[in-house]
């Protein structure tokens, strides 16, 4: 079988003009499983029950390829490579090469290509960019705990081709290892992006400008933003006091820039150090709110808001999640408020009855929890358009529960 490349899948990307497809006239006669999504209220201003459908896709099913034949999948990420208005994916693994992969929609479905065919310990995270200023986006991943690298890889567009793989370069290649999580944004209100990332054995947060040359340029120039008691991970961005600028959030804080390469560490929840980390306006007005869940253990999944003197948490579920290593906030329903998308993890083949949620929020403080799937593990995965629809959709990752495997749950809309 050809690892390099394969098609999978009968369907088409593309905006539809009203209303949403049959999932029969949509799905073309392939093969689904439609999954019934569970509504139940945790506020008392909510305590409708509703039923929709998601349509669950997987490559244990043929539906789309599968990533490769690593069974430590680390890292995933969701964007437009091609440039075609329709997004793509990428999955990294360690331990068994091809370490990178990139999926292509097409309008069959998803084609597989390799972005990189060397064995190397990538770790759970990434980020993407347009780094060489060229028109396409590019991809930043950094090594594990048994490596020192940050890499990114430069998008060919349009020279595509299933068995070449990208040009890999070095950010960062010295000092300590683990790298897990990056993010860009205009963090110092320059209008260019800069690249931040923790450096988990140094106990660290780094930031480095683009360079200006960055196809010439190994290693880049990188400054520490803070320094942690203890390992730290967990970065999103979000403009948390409305003065304008974006800052960064993770750790169980939030980091305001200063002037020039200095940036105020704030503290949230000092508890929430090693945790999944999203923001995002859920109540309106105000600042924005920001949501912590523990990706690597057992905890509760929490939102917290700037009262005007301090930080307050509020527990969501009512019950610890087990291995939450999937968060995100974004407008799951179209309603114009954001929601809470959050998934369990199956590590090691544990807890069968790992939940996926989405928390849709009514833009008051207000939230309704819903789950789309139980007993498939969740790492790193992602809410995105994955079909061209206009709508946020669910690209399942596991780590290494039923591994090599990629899921995808397609909105109704």
């Amino acid at each position: 079988m050809n690892l390099n490349r394969q098609t999978f899948g009968p369907h088409s990307p593309g905006r539809r003009a009203s209303g949403r497809a049959s999932v029969g006239s949509f799905l073309g006669g392939g093969m689904v499983i439609v999954v019934a999504l569970c509504l139940c209220s945790v506020s008392a201003a909510r305590g409708e029950n509703t039923t929709t459908q998601w349509t669950h896709l997987s490559s244990k099913t043929g539906d789309l390829p599968a990533p490769g034949v690593s069974t430590q999948q680390t890292a995933c990420l969701v964007l437009d490579v091609d440039k075609d208005g329709v997004n793509d994916f990428v999955i990294a693994a360690r331990r068994k090469a091809p370490s990178m992969v990139w999926f292509r929609r097409g309008t069959k479905g998803w084609t597989r290509y390799t972005m990189d065919e060397a064995l190397l310990p990538i770790e759970a995270g990434g980020a993407f960019h347009d780094i060489d200023a060229d028109g396409d986006l590019d991809v930043v991943m950094g090594d594990d705990s048994s490596g020192n690298n940050v890499y990114w890889w430069e998008n060919p567009y349009p020279n595509y081709a299933p068995d070449i793989p990208w040009m890999r370069r070095e950010i960062k290649s010295s000092g300590a290892n683990k790298h897990h999580d990056q993010i860009f944004g205009d963090f110092d209100g320059d209008a260019k992006a800069e690249l931040v990332f923790w450096n988990q054995r140094a106990n660290k947060l780094f930031i480095a400008d683009i360079p200006a040359n960055p196809q010439a340029t190994q290693p880049w120039p990188y400054t520490e933003v803070f320094t942690s008691a203890s390992q730290s991970e967990g970065l999103a961005k979000a403009d948390v006091d409305g003065d304008g600028k974006i800052d960064i959030v993770g750790g169980g804080r939030w980091f305001k820039h200063e002037g020039g390469t200095k940036y105020r560490a704030n503290v949230i929840d000092d508890r929430q150090r090693f945790t999944r980390a999203a923001a995002g306006q859920l109540k309106k007005g105000g600042w924005a709110e920001v949501v912590f869940v523990v990706g690597d253990g057992v905890g509760r999944l929490k939102w917290y808001e700037w009262t005007g003197s301090e930080w307050v948490g509020h527990d969501l579920l009512g019950f610890d999640v087990d291995h939450g290593h999937s968060l995100a906030v974004a407008d799951m329903n179209g309603d114009g408020n954001l929601d809470i998308f959050c998934a369990e993890m199956r590590l090691n083949q544990g807890n069968p009855e790992a939940r996926i949620w989405v928390l849709l929020g009514d833009g008051n403080g207000h939230f309704t929890t819903t789950v789309v799937a139980t007993g498939y593990g969740n790492h790193d995965s992602k809410v995105a358009d994955l079909d061209g629809d206009g709508d946020m959709d669910i690209l399942g990752k596991p780590y290494n529960w039923d591994t090599p495997r990629v899921d995808v749950w397609l909105n109704p809309g």
